[in-house]
């Protein structure tokens, strides 16, 4: 799983790189692909809009200002 291999690199000499660290698998389970992170439709409502009062806004909020527009 966690396997490291030397590898040479562009003016150095061997490096250790990482290699795959995820385990191999598909999902199993009935809510398999599923987010069921709400309960009711007023708690979906308001992630929603608080989303989008982020994502249309002008005015950003603590370390996602920027000095210019994108």
């Amino acid at each position: 799983m966690n396997e490291i291999e030397k590898k040479k690199a562009p003016g150095r000499e061997e490096v250790e790189v990482l290699g795959a660290t995820y385990e191999a698998g598909k999902p199993v389970g009935e809510d398999m692909g599923k987010w069921n992170k709400f309960s009711s439709r007023p708690e979906i409502l308001k992630y929603l809009e608080t989303g989008q009062r982020y994502f249309y806004s002008q005015e950003w909020f603590g370390s996602e200002k920027r000095k210019t527009p994108a």
